[in-house]
C-alpha cells in the first residue's frame, strides 16, 4: 500500500469513526436506552417522543446553520467543535433525571449530529474529489450502520451490569476515545479552486422543480426513518412474547445498514440513482410495517433488515447527488435537503409519542410513517420522470443515472 492509499484509508476511517460518534453514540444510543429509561428513570411514553422531537429540532437547527456557511476552514472548525459537543451531550444525559436537562442534551446532540453529517460528509467528499478518488460516500456512510449496530451491542452488554445512568457515562467515554483518531486523521481542508488532477471544480446546481421535488421526497424519507429509528426497540419489546427482543432487532438493523450504502451505490451505477432511490424507498415503506403487522421475531428481524438496508442507502445516494451538483460546496445542497429531512424528524416522533400515549402502543405511528414513505416513493418516481424529460438540472449538469 502506497502513501496515497494509506492517506485515503485514514481519511475514510476518520469519517466512519466520526459517524460512530455522532450517529451511534450522540444520537442513536437513545433508542436502545429508551425502554431502560422508562423503566428505571421514570421517563413517560409521550415524553420519550418529545425528547426525540427535540433532538431532531437540534439537528434541523444545525442544518440551517450549515446552510449559511461557505468557508471550508470554518466548516472544519465547527465540525471538530461538534465532536466535543457530541461527547458533552452524552455525559449530560446521565447527570440528571430532569426532563428539561434531558431536552437540553437531546437538542445539543442533534446540533452536533448535523455538524457531523453535513460538515463532515462535505469535508470528506471535498477531499476525495480533490485527490482524484471516487466521490461516492458509500464507504463513509457505512459509519451510520456501524454506529447503530455498535451502540446496540454495547447497550445490550452493559445492561447486564450497569443502570441507565452509568451507561450514558460509559458511552460518553467511548465517544471520547473514538473522537481522537476521527479528529487527528482528517486533514485540514484545501481551499484552492483546483482539484488534485488540476481540473477546475465547477458547481452545476439542479433546476428549481427538480430541487423542490427532491426536498419533498427527502422530507417523506425523514418521516419514515425517524419513527423506526426512535421507537423500534420499544415497539418490538411491547409485542406479546417479545420482551427484551427489541435491542436485538435494532442491532440487526444496524448490521444491515453498515454495507447498505456501498450496496445501493452499486445498484445505482447499474440502474441509475433515482431508480435506486425509488426502489429503496418502497422497500423501506414495507420494512417499517413488518414489526407491526408481522407475527413474532422473524417478521421483526425481516423488517429490521429492510429498514436498515435502505435508510442509509437513501441518505448516501441523496448526499452523493448533492455533492455532484455542488462539488466545491457540497454542504450547500446537503443542508437544504437535510433541513427538509429534519422538519419531518421533529413532527413525526412527537406525533408518534402522542398517539402512543393515547393508545398505549407505537403501532399507529408506524402505520403513519409507512404511509408517508409510500408518498415519498411516488415522488422519487416522479423525479425519475422529470430527469428523463431533461428537467433534472440546467444544461450541462451531470446526469444522476
Amino acid at each position: 500500500m502506497n502513501d496515497e492509499d494509506r492517506q485515503r484509508l485514514k481519511v475514510l476511517t476518520a469519517g466512519i469513526l466520526g459517524l460512530l460518534l455522532f450517529l451511534g453514540i450522540a444520537r442513536f444510543s437513545y433508542t436502545p436506552l429508551l425502554p431502560l429509561m422508562r423503566e428505571q428513570a421514570g421517563l413517560g411514553v409521550a415524553a420519550g417522543g418529545w425528547l426525540a422531537a427535540i433532538n431532531y429540532a437540534g439537528y434541523l437547527s444545525g442544518a440551517l446553520l450549515a446552510m449559511t456557511i461557505s468557508s471550508l476552514a470554518l466548516k472544519d472548525r465547527l465540525y471538530r467543535a461538534s465532536m466535543v459537543l457530541a461527547v458533552a451531550s452524552t455525559v449530560l444525559m446521565g447527570l440528571s433525571t430532569s426532563e428539561l436537562v434531558w431536552a437540553v442534551s437531546r437538542f445539543a446532540a442533534g446540533l452536533s449530529t448535523a455538524g457531523g453529517m453535513l460538515l463532515g460528509s462535505g469535508l470528506i467528499m471535498n477531499w476525495l474529489m480533490r485527490n482524484r478518488h471516487r466521490s461516492e460516500l458509500g464507504i463513509h456512510f457505512s459509519g451510520i450502520g456501524l454506529g447503530i449496530a455498535g451502540v446496540s451491542a454495547v447497550v445490550a452488554l452493559l445492561s447486564l451490569w450497569l443502570d441507565w445512568r452509568t451507561q450514558w457515562f460509559a458511552l460518553a467515554a467511548l465517544g471520547a476515545l473514538v473522537a481522537v483518531p476521527a479528529w487527528r486523521w482528517l486533514p485540514r481542508p484545501d481551499v484552492t479552486p483546483l482539484a488534485g488532477s488540476g481540473a477546475h471544480m465547477q458547481d452545476k446546481p439542479p433546476g428549481r422543480v427538480f430541487l423542490l421535488l427532491m426536498m419533498l421526497a427527502y422530507f417523506c424519507a425523514g418521516a419514515g426513518f425517524v419513527v423506526s429509528a426512535t421507537f423500534m426497540v420499544a415497539q418490538v419489546g411491547s409485542l406479546p412474547g417479545m420482551a427484551g427482543k427489541g435491542a436485538l432487532v435494532f442491532l440487526v438493523a444496524g448490521v444491515a445498514a453498515a454495507p447498505a450504502c456501498i450496496v445501493w451505490d452499486l445498484i445505482a451505477r447499474r440502474i441509475g440513482q433515482l431508480q435506486a432511490l425509488t426502489l429503496a424507498s418502497g422497500l423501506q415503506a414495507f420494512g417499517i410495517l413488518l414489526p407491526v403487522i408481522g407475527d413474532g421475531l422473524l417478521a421483526a428481524l425481516a423488517g429490521a433488515v429492510l429498514f436498515g438496508g435502505t435508510f442509509a442507502g437513501i441518505v448516501s445516494l441523496v448526499m452523493a447527488m448533492a455533492g455532484r451538483f455542488y462539488p466545491t460546496r457540497p454542504a450547500k445542497l446537503m443542508s437544504k435537503l437535510t433541513a427538509a429531512y429534519g422538519v419531518a424528524q421533529i413532527g413525526a416522533p412527537a406525533i408518534t409519542g402522542l398517539l402512543a400515549g393515547q393508545q398505549g402502543s407505537y403501532a399507529a405511528g408506524f402505520y403513519l410513517a409507512s404511509g408517508v414513505m409510500v408518498v415519498g416513493t411516488l415522488l422519487f418516481g416522479v423525479l425519475w420522470l422529470v430527469e428523463r424529460a431533461g428537467g433534472a438540472a440546467p444544461a450541462g449538469t451531470p446526469r444522476t443515472a
